[in-house]
């Protein structure tokens, strides 16, 4: 499967952004989806995961509350809308999917866990 990131851009601090994981190739509801960011200088992060149905949903702590990822399978595409974007917020965010059958709740914040990412899209929150 091939992912396409979009969405990112420049925003105040307490605005909002969607981002989008379109995916191309292969039947998307056989994925679990995943996004993550890398700001400058640091290890690339886990921020949000939803499994291949939609219905159960993970995120990191410093993002409860604020993001919420959803998926559209009719669509091929995943969802991060975020708001209330802090500063520390500011990274480049990748979409991310794999298709092992072992448990998604088990690791599901592993970067070795996904096999196919996206190009990365640049989210910059101003203060």
């Amino acid at each position: 499967v091939q992912l396409q990131a979009s969405g990112g851009g420049l925003v105040q601090a307490g605005g909002s952004l969607r981002l989008s994981c379109a995916a191309s190739g292969r039947t998307f509801n056989n994925y679990n989806g995943a996004w993550f960011r890398q700001a400058p200088g640091k290890e690339r992060e886990f921020v949000a995961g939803i499994t291949r149905s939609g219905t159960t949903t993970y995120y990191t702590d410093s993002v409860k509350g604020r993001f919420t990822i959803s998926r559209d399978n009719a669509k091929n595409t995943v969802y991060l809308q975020m708001n209330s974007l802090k500063p520390e917020d500011t990274a480049v965010y990748y979409c991310a999917a794999d298709r092992s059958p072992t448990s998604y709740s088990f690791n599901y914040y592993l970067r070795g866990r996904y096999d196919y990412w996206g190009q990365g899209t640049q989210v910059t929150v101003s203060s």
